[in-house]
């Protein structure tokens, strides 16, 4: 897993090709309804293993729901997944089967869905992620452990830093962070088409970025991303390792071979993987 970037990707000429991900996927167009289909697949056979899942809602707009998937004994802590999709894409169905690895493991595994670009800024959806970890929290006792992927990746590491909304209960219970293939930067996303419905300006952009902001405790962080994704995700994944690496905060940045920017997070569904190894240590 040695860490690579090539310094000929830089300087960036094309920040619209530079965040695209699925251009540069082999058959990068499918994995949307193969992700609908594996989803919903593992939800109906759920109940022939003596898993559950419970749908919650934890705030008042539409999209405030969550799904809790509960091991069958009882769980030795909470895992929440945030998912990704530039923040304007996706929702909790996608992503259901992501909780094979953490059931298998004992733990329970929430997913949020939260609102969209552009009918909620960023800073808006921060603050819906909190509440949902919150509503979690208060179903299962133990330690919580956060993990992202993409846009879900700055939302979870948005939960770290000193300006966190998770109250002090709940983050005093959060042992360890693994962000896949997060965004830790936003101001880039300035010089993308992706700030049409984004509406960042430096300002917010600055402000919503973990890589510049400080973290609040010294629960452990890890950053990982896929040797074959996109020159600007192994920049930034590696960015905020290296960023917080001088405060008390525990980071490691690990580039997992051959996994692009989609099939990275299939490191979840396999309780021995590393990258859930990485989660539970």
């Amino acid at each position: 897993m040695t860490y690579m970037i090539n310094e000929r990707d830089y300087p960036i000429h094309d920040w619209d090709d530079a965040y695209s991900n699925a251009n540069y996927i082999t058959a990068g167009d499918q994995y949307l309804s193969r992700w609908s289909t594996l989803a919903a697949q593992f939800k109906a056979q759920l109940s022939s293993t003596g898993e559950t899942f419970i749908t919650l809602q934890y705030a008042q707009s539409e999209r405030n729901t969550l799904d809790l998937f509960l091991p069958a004994s009882p769980a030795k802590g909470l895992i929440v997944f945030v998912h990704g999709g530039y923040w304007m894409m996706f929702d909790k169905d996608y992503w259901s089967h992501l909780a094979r690895g953490a059931l298998a493991s004992g733990y329970a595994f929430a997913i949020p869905s939260y609102t969209l670009c552009p009918q909620a800024s960023i800073g808006n959806i921060v603050q819906e992620i909190a509440t949902a970890i919150e509503c979690a929290a208060q179903q299962v006792t133990g330690e919580i452990r956060l993990c992202g992927h993409s846009a879900g990746g700055h939302l979870v590491t948005s939960m770290l830093c000193q300006n966190t909304p998770l109250s002090d209960a709940t983050f005093a219970r959060i042992v360890n962070t693994l962000s896949i293939s997060g965004v830790h930067d936003l101001r880039v996303l300035l010089n993308t088409a992706l700030n049409q419905k984004l509406q960042l300006d430096m300002a917010a952009a600055s402000a919503l970025s973990p890589a510049l902001n400080m973290p609040k405790g010294t629960s452990s962080l890890t950053c990982w991303v896929g040797g074959d994704e996109r020159p600007e995700f192994k920049r930034q994944n590696l960015l905020l390792a290296q960023m917080w690496k001088s405060f008390a905060i525990k980071t490691q940045a690990i580039q997992e071979p051959e996994k692009h920017h989609f099939n990275i997070i299939e490191g979840l569904l396999d309780a021995d993987h590393p990258m859930m190894r990485a989660l539970l240590n």
